[in-house]
């Protein structure tokens, strides 16, 4: 039986920790057997040639269907020009639906992809429940000190490494370049300038100024701007229904209050916000690099060269937005005899060659150092844009828990920026959330 070629040998405490590690976990004692089978007089196993490594790998790509995917696809034909008896068996998993599906089919152990783009807050909550092989040793973290440090840390876990950083993202305030310039505005670096700048927009081109999308992920923000956090994970404290945050909700209130921004709607709203953009009926909008081809594409936008990026406006504390993006990881159940297959697909996948081939089809922000040394994308003015807003961003609780954060945040962007729900209610309901559900050993204000 071939074993796992790529992953090198390791000392023995690390050995005994991920024996018991496997245990935990449920895996058998024999498949625990050929992996220390690799290790032999403390050299590396020679790796397979690229011809023979054959096998079968399912891999969910939660990345939008329409826009990502068929990228994502083009450059699995890429690496099966290289690897053509690996067979990637590929599902298109909607992002909303994919982190409940997992932990689904890992717990019962069948149904589940050997690879998985798993969104970064999801990392440690899978980890924690043991449904992730640690890469620990493998050619997947042989160059760790290429990635970008902030993107790293989702993959990390009491000290292991469980993925890789696929993609990095940020969000940034977009802007229609041609209407900006006919209302005659600067591009506005704080909330209270965006709220002038917008209400002018409308005033002089009959065009909506912002659009605000109402999700938890696009409040943080206006929290941020304030001071204002979550979670304080070294006092472990519920901080989420801070003063700062009650001031960073009413600033957005205040935003479509005032007529400023439109007005969301109660359903569909991101693709509303989407809809009305890349048809220029609103000059103003937060959101990632994710959309920078499908807005690039939009008949009658302009192009890349009509699309501004700027910096998220800053609040009375600072310009605050949240570190995002997505990471490869392996199911802790993939059988021995796909290993191998499995780094390299990922490898292959995530190298900085491709990375800046993403980059160039889809405007994704590159984790790997190196990859930004590649012409095209230095060249680039959307990664030129973006890569000092991803640098600069928020990093976000990396515990178990963070990736519930989200579900009642959700909720509360709907009941404030929709409802017209009092923001400290509504935050107050959220804490209450997290004492009961998520976080049960933090305190509470």
């Amino acid at each position: 039986m071939k074993v796992l070629a790529t992953f090198r040998c390791v000392t023995e405490q690390v050995i005994k920790e991920r024996i018991m590690r496997h245990i935990a976990q449920g895996l058998a004692a024999a498949a625990l057997t050929v992996t220390l089978a690799a290790c032999g007089g403390g050299e590396a196993a020679e790796p397979e040639k690229k011809q023979d490594l054959a096998a079968e790998l399912t891999w969910w790509d939660t990345s939008d269907a329409k826009n990502e995917g068929p990228v994502f696809q083009e450059l699995i034909q890429k690496f099966n020009a290289e690897f053509p008896n690996v067979k990637i068996n590929y599902q298109s998993v909607p992002f909303a639906d994919a982190q409940n599906k997992f932990k689904t089919a890992a717990a019962a152990k069948t149904g589940a992809p050997d690879i998985l783009r798993a969104e970064v807050a999801w990392v440690p909550e899978f980890a924690s429940l043991g449904y992730l092989y640690s890469l620990d040793g493998s050619d997947l973290t042989a160059d760790e000190a290429d990635y970008n440090p902030a993107a790293l840390a989702s993959n990390k876990l009491d000290g292991k490494t469980y993925g890789v950083p696929q993609v990095t993202d940020s969000l940034a305030l977009l802007y229609n370049k041609e209407l900006v310039q006919k209302a005659g505005v600067e591009v506005p670096k704080t909330w209270a300038e965006l709220k002038t700048a917008a209400q002018t927009v409308k005033q002089k081109t009959g065009v909506d100024g912002l659009y605000i999308n109402p999700a938890g992920y696009f409040t943080l923000p206006f929290l941020y701007g304030e001071g204002g956090d979550l979670v304080d994970t070294a006092a472990k404290k519920i901080v989420v229904n801070s003063e700062q945050n009650v001031a960073g909700l009413k600033v957005a209130k205040d935003l479509i209050d005032s007529g400023a921004a439109v007005k969301p709607s109660a359903t569909d709203a991101y693709n509303t916000m989407m809809t009305l953009f890349k048809e220029k009926k609103v000059a103003f909008i937060v959101n990632g690099p994710w959309e920078v081809g499908n807005v690039k594409s939009a008949p009658g936008f302009g192009g890349v060269e009509n699309l501004g990026i700027a910096p998220v406006p800053a609040g009375s504390a600072k310009a605050g937005t949240p570190i995002g993006g997505h990471n490869y990881v392996v199911w802790s159940g993939v059988p021995q005899e796909k290993a191998a297959a499995a780094v390299a697909f990922i490898k292959y996948m995530n190298s900085a060659e491709s990375q800046a081939f993403l980059a160039g089809k889809l405007g994704l922000l590159p984790t790997r150092k190196s990859a930004y040394e590649i012409d095209s994308v230095k060249g680039d003015p959307v990664i030129a844009a973006f890569q000092p807003v991803s640098e600069t961003a928020v990093n976000r609780p990396w515990i178990p828990e963070g990736g519930q954060f989200f579900g009642a945040l959700d909720q509360l962007a709907t009941e404030v920026l929709v409802q017209n729900k009092d923001p400290k209610a509504a935050l107050d309901a959220v804490a209450a959330k997290y004492k009961a559900e998520v976080v049960p050993g933090y305190a509470t204000n």
